[in-house]
C-alpha cells in the first residue's frame, strides 16, 4: 500500500493521540506487550528471516556496499540477540514517574521533580532492520509512540518486525497507533517528516553521515544526532603489548560495520617498534588495509609487513570496513592533540598500565564513551545494561551516548501545597 502525505500525516496523529494515552499505561501492560514482541521473535524466526533473505539478495543486487548489507542482514544468532534485548528491557525499571529528586521549601511547599514521556519519538534510519524493535520497546517501556521510517533496502524486514511489534502491544491492550511505520520508500515523506513539529517532538537518525547530517540541518524539530563514529585507540608507552594486542584487534575486527569498530591506532614511539610488527603480521593475515604515516610505515615494512601510505584523509574517516589508519606519536600530549582534532566525540580508548595516564585520558578526552584498557566495541546499549538503545548520541544535550529509557524521557515539576501565597 502506497502511502500518500496526507496518510502519513494521519499516522501522525495517531502516534499524537496514542502518546495521550501511553504516559500513564501501567507498566505490567507494557511489559506484557514486550514479552508478546520477544515470543514472536522467535515464534516466527522463519517468517522474518525469510523477508531479510528477500531483501539483502535485492541489495546485494542493487551494489550497496558490503558495509550496509551487513548491517541489515538478520541470521538466527542476531534475531535472538534482538529477542533477548526486549526481555533485557522488560526487566528493567520503568522510567515514567520515576521521582528524580523531592524536597519541602521553607514555605512548606512540597516540590519535586518526576519523569515523564517526551511524546512522539521519530526516527529514520537505514539499513539496519533490527532498530524497528530497538526503538519501538524502548520507546513503549518509556510511555512514547514512534514513528519509524526505514530505508527501502530492509522494507520487508521492517514491515514483518513491525506488524508483530503491533500484534503483541494491541493483545496487550496498548493503544492503537503506538507503533507507527511508514511503509513506503518515497524519499519525499522524509522532508514531510522532517516538518511535523507539531507531531513528532524527538528525532532521531540513524544511518551515515549525510543522512544525519540532511536530518540534522533540516528538522523542524530537536533532533539527536550521532552514530558516525571516528573511534581511536592510543597504545601508551606502558601498555602490556599482550592486552593492547586483544583490544585493538577487537575493537577493529570484531564487527568492521559498526560506529564503534576502531578506525584509527595511535601508538606511542617508545612501544611502537615491539607492538606494531606483532599487530602488522596478525592484520595483514586477517586481510586488513593499514594506512600509516611514515614512521609506522617504516617500522612494518622493516618487519617485512606491506602496508599502504597514509592520505591525509585517511585519518579523521570512519571505514566500516577491514581498514585501519595507524600513527605513530611521541607522547600522550600529541595523542591528545590528534582526538581533538579528528574524533568525532564517539568512542575513544588508550591502552596503560600508568594510572596517571589513565585518568588524565579520562579527564581530557571530549567524547561520549572513553575507556581504559578495552575495546570500544562496548559503546552499546545493551553493553551498558540499557536493554538496547534508540541511537549513540555525539552531542552534549540533551543525552550522550547509548540512549535508553531515561533518554526518552524529560521530567516536569510537581508541587503540593496547603494554601500557601506568594508574597
Amino acid at each position: 500500500m502506497t502511502v500518500t502525505v496526507t496518510e502519513l500525516q494521519q499516522k501522525g496523529a495517531g502516534a499524537r493521540r496514542a502518546s495521550r494515552r501511553l504516559g500513564f499505561l501501567s507498566t505490567e501492560i507494557k511489559n506484557e506487550a514486550l514479552l508478546g514482541t520477544a515470543q514472536a521473535l522467535t515464534q516466527r524466526r522463519a517468517e522474518i528471516l525469510a523477508a531479510n533473505r528477500a531483501d539483502y539478495e535485492q541489495a546485494r543486487e542493487s551494489g550497496l556496499s558490503e558495509s550496509m548489507l551487513d548491517r541489515m542482514l538478520l541470521d538466527p544468532e542476531r534475531l535472538d540477540a534482538v529477542a533477548a534485548d526486549v526481555r533485557a528491557v522488560i526487566a528493567l525499571p520503568d522510567p515514567v514517574g520515576e521521582v528524580i529528586e523531592a524536597r519541602t521549601l521553607p514555605n512548606g511547599l512540597e516540590i519535586a521533580r518526576v519523569r515523564v514521556p517526551l511524546g512522539v519519538i521519530g526516527a529514520i534510519f537505514e539499513s539496519r532492520p533490527n532498530v524497528t524493535i530497538d526503538i519501538s520497546s524502548l520507546a513503549l517501556k518509556s510511555g512514547n509512540a514512534v514513528i519509524l521510517r526505514g530505508g527501502k533496502e530492509a522494507i520487508r524486514t521492517n514491515i514483518a518486525l513491525a506488524a508483530l511489534a503491533r500484534e503483541a502491544q494491541s493483545a496487550a491492550g496498548v493503544p492503537e497507533g503506538a507503533l507507527q511505520l511508514i511503509e513506503d520508500t518515497d524519499r519525499a515523506l522524509v522532508a514531510e517528516m522532517l516538518t511535523m513539529k507539531d507531531t513528532i517532538d524527538l528525532l532521531i537518525p540513524r544511518g551515515g553521515a549525510a543522512l544525519i547530517e540532511h536530518v540534522r540541518d533540516q528538522a523542524a524539530m530537536p533532533v539527536v544526532a550521532g552514530g558516525v563514529g571516528v573511534c581511536h585507540t592510543y597504545v601508551h608507552a606502558s601498555a602490556n603489548r599482550a592486552k593492547a594486542i586483544a583490544v585493538v584487534d577487537n575493537a577493529k575486527r570484531r564487527r568492521v560495520s559498526i560506529c564503534n569498530a576502531l578506525d584509527t591506532v595511535l601508538v606511542d614511539r617508545a612501544i611502537a617498534g615491539e607492538f606494531l610488527p606483532e599487530l602488522g603480521r596478525r592484520w595483514s593475515q586477517a586481510g586488513v588495509d593499514m594506512r600509516c604515516d611514515t614512521a609506522a610505515e617504516e617500522i612494518l615494512q622493516a618487519a617485512g609487513v606491506l602496508v599502504t601510505p597514509a592520505a591525509p584523509s585517511d585519518f579523521g574517516t570512519e571505514f566500516l570496513a577491514l581498514v585501519a589508519a595507524i600513527r605513530v606519536v611521541d607522547s600522550l600530549d600529541e595523542a591528545l592533540e590528534h582526538l581533538d582534532r579528528y574524533g568525532s566525540g564517539h568512542s575513544e580508548a588508550i591502552i596503560t598500565e600508568d594510572y596517571s595516564a589513565a585518568e588524565r585520558f579520562l579527564r581530557e578526552v571530549d567524547a561520549a564513551a572513553v575507556y581504559v584498557n578495552a575495546s570500544t566495541q562496548f559503546t552499546d546499549g545493551g553493553q551498558y545494561g540499557l536493554g538496547s538503545e534508540v541511537g549513540i548520541s555525539t552531542q552534549k544535550m540533551h543525552a550522550r551516548g547509548p540512549m535508553g529509557l531515561r533518554e526518552l524521557t524529560s521530567y516536569k515539576w510537581i508541587i503540593r501545597g496547603t494554601g500557601q501565597v506568594r508574597p
